[in-house]
């Protein structure tokens, strides 16, 4: 599967500049230099890997801020089924690096009925993302 693989219209796709590990280090460093909350790291090659299957190198984070969710989950309680926030970090069959945000923005208002002021957080989240992975 390619980095050209559709996906809906709240995922942001980056293409990151760095090898998969490099990619992943970038990132999680980018987020906990910003006192952000690393909630679970999930590698998913190694789970299918225990299943008898193969995947492509792929980790999916979770993580977010309490002090910006909580907010959210009080203004609606189903709302946290889209939190914490996700992303996803794979490689294609060419060894090019995805990096995936699930930017639940117009999820969360339209959806839920949040107010977006309670969401514009999620636009810094993914420049921090972009400028991990592009090197500047």
């Amino acid at each position: 599967m390619s980095l050209n693989a559709p996906a809906p219209g709240y995922v942001v796709k980056l293409i990151s500049r760095f090898d998969f590990k490099t990619t992943i280090d970038r990132i999680t460093d980018a987020l906990t230099g910003r006192g952000v909350t690393i909630f679970a790291d999930i590698d998913q090659a190694f789970a299918a890997a225990n299943a008898g299957v193969r995947l492509r190198p792929t980790r999916v984070i979770l993580f977010g801020n309490p002090r910006a969710g909580t907010p959210i989950m009080q203004a609606n309680p189903h709302a946290a089924l889209e939190l914490p926030l996700k992303l996803a970090v794979w490689q294609d069959e060419d060894g090019a690096v995805g990096v995936d945000f699930l930017n639940p923005s117009a999820l969360l208002l339209h959806g839920y009925g949040i107010e977006s002021g309670l969401t514009s957080a999620f636009a810094a989240t993914e420049d921090l993302l972009r400028h991990a992975i592009d090197g500047t």
